[in-house]
C-alpha cells in the first residue's frame, strides 16, 4: 500500500478548507498568515491539514509538547472529539501522562525500548512498574 499524503489534500475546495478550519476552531483565521498564528494555534492548523487526507489513523508525536496548560486541555478536547466523530483511530508517543491518559483508551508504555506494561488507562496507572519508573511513585529515598 502506498502513502500517498497529498493527492485528496490538493483537491480541496474552499468549502473543504473552511469545514477544516472550523472542525479544529481556526474558523475566525482564515485570512490569516500561518507563521503569525499562536503556538497552540499551528498545532491546531497542524492538525488540519493532517484531515485534509481524510485519514483513518492519525500518528501524532508529543501532541501538546510546548503547549500552556490551558492550551493542552483544549488539545486534548479537540482530538478527542475529531477522532470520535471521525472514527480515527490514535497513534501517539507522549512524556505527558496527563495527557495520555486524558486521550487513550489503550496505552503502551516502553522503557529502553522494552513494553514495561500495556492495557487500559486504568491498567496502566496501576501498574507498580509503571508506578516506580515514569510517575515516580514507589521510589525508596535512599536520603531517609
Amino acid at each position: 500500500q502506498h502513502l500517498n499524503f497529498f493527492t485528496r489534500a490538493h483537491n480541496l475546495h474552499k468549502g473543504d478548507t473552511e469545514n477544516l478550519l472550523e472542525l479544529v476552531d481556526l474558523s475566525g483565521e482564515t485570512g490569516g498568515i500561518a507563521g503569525e498564528l499562536a503556538y497552540g494555534k499551528q498545532k491546531q492548523l497542524e492538525l488540519a491539514i493532517a484531515l485534509a487526507a481524510n485519514p483513518q489513523m492519525l500518528l501524532l508525536d508529543e501532541p501538546t509538547a510546548g503547549m500552556s496548560p490551558n492550551e493542552t486541555t483544549e488539545s486534548i478536547r479537540l482530538i478527542n472529539n475529531i477522532a470520535e466523530s471521525r472514527s480515527l483511530t490514535l497513534l501517539f508517543t507522549e512524556h505527558d501522562m496527563s495527557v495520555v491518559f486524558g486521550i487513550a483508551d489503550r496505552i503502551s508504555v516502553l522503557h529502553h525500548g522494552q513494553i514495561l506494561a500495556s492495557g487500559s488507562p486504568d491498567d496502566v496507572r496501576n501498574d507498580s512498574e509503571v508506578k516506580k519508573v515514569y510517575l515516580g511513585e514507589g521510589l525508596d529515598d535512599a536520603s531517609a
